[in-house]
Order: structure tokens, then sequence, then C-alpha cells
């Protein structure tokens, strides 16, 4: 006979089996009852470790944050890199983790749905916002950074929410999603020297 499943066992495996499940059917396949029979639990056995559904989402999406922070982390390398290009090595991270992660990226940004000040979601999410405003304001030192960063990450959002849907290649007449987002900073940025 097995040895029960730990509770820090059990949590994590309710939380990999939501990342499986938003990966495969997207946000709205999230419930706690499938949830729950995936993980091969009881149907109230989540609420044990999350008292609330908004919880297991918030823990769901914090693990799409750990990955884009890694990946951002990895793309900015050693900080040697000049500002506008650790800039656009964030923006191609972002939009390609937007692209091959749709669901996660759905969840990760609906801070209204998961109360993201109370479910740490906020606390998740603002390091890789406040790198991008450091490098904007580096970059742009005549603007407001933060609103510049907050515009330039809703055209990055918008721009592979779009292309994600196949409207922005339709519109657009690109195969390609490179120009698009070369654009989108050139428009926040200003026109890349040389």
């Amino acid at each position: 006979m097995s040895a029960p499943e730990t509770e820090p066992g059990l949590r994590r495996r309710l939380v990999d089996t939501g990342v499986e499940l938003l990966a495969a059917e997207g946000a709205q396949a999230l419930t706690l009852r499938e949830i729950a029979r995936r993980a091969g639990v009881s149907h109230g056995a989540p609420r044990r470790y999350f008292p609330t559904h908004l919880e297991l989402l918030s823990a769901i999406a914090r693990e799409g944050f750990r990955e884009l922070s890694a990946r951002a982390s990895k793309a900015a390398g050693d900080g040697t890199a000049g500002d506008r290009e650790q800039l656009t090595a964030l923006a191609e991270v972002y939009v390609e983790f937007a692209l091959t992660h749709s669901g996660m990226h759905e969840l990760m940004f609906r801070h209204d749905l998961l109360e993201s000040g109370h479910l740490g979601l906020r606390e998740a999410s603002l390091p890789l916002f406040a790198r991008v405003t450091e490098l904007v304001g580096r970059v742009r030192p005549d603007a407001d950074a933060r609103v510049l960063a907050g515009s330039l990450f809703a055209n990055l959002y918008g721009v592979a929410q779009l292309w994600n849907w196949g409207s922005l290649g339709l519109a657009t007449g690109a195969e390609d999603i490179t120009p698009v987002l070369r654009a989108a900073l050139d428009a926040h940025l200003g026109p890349q020297a040389g």
C-alpha cells in the first residue's frame, strides 16, 4: 500500500493539472470539478488547498508568470546589450509566449477575474513590467516611462491576441509577425537607429 500523498504534493498536482488543462483546452475548461477529476481526486479535494476557485486559478497563473519571467531573464542575458536591444528581446519573448501559450496568456492577465491584489498574482506580474518600464525610461527619457511601458505592453498584448485569432495577418497581409512587432516597438520607442 502506498503512502498517502502529502499536502504540498497534492497542491502541486492540482496546479500542474490546471496548467495542463489550460494548455489543452483553454481557460474556459478550468473548473474545480474538471481539475479534480483529471488530478484523480474527489471534486471537493481542491477546496482543502484552494478555498476558492480564484485561488486555484491564481496559482495556475503564477506558474505562467514564472515561466515567462524565466524566459525574459534568459532573453535579457547579462544586461550588456543595449536598452533597445533588451526591450526588443523582451518583446519577442513575450509575444512568442503569448502565441505558444494562448490559454495561459489569457488567464495571466485577467487581473480583474483573479483579484490580483489579494491572491499574490500582482507580485508575480510586476517584476517583468518593472524591468520593461526601466528600459523604456532609458530609451525614452523624455516620456513618462510607466505610461509608455503600459502602452507598449498593451500594444504587444493586442498584437499577440490578434495574431492568434488570425485577424492581424488577414488585416495586414503579413505572413510573419516580426514586421508588426518591430512597427509596435518603433511606434512607442521611436525608430531604431542605424
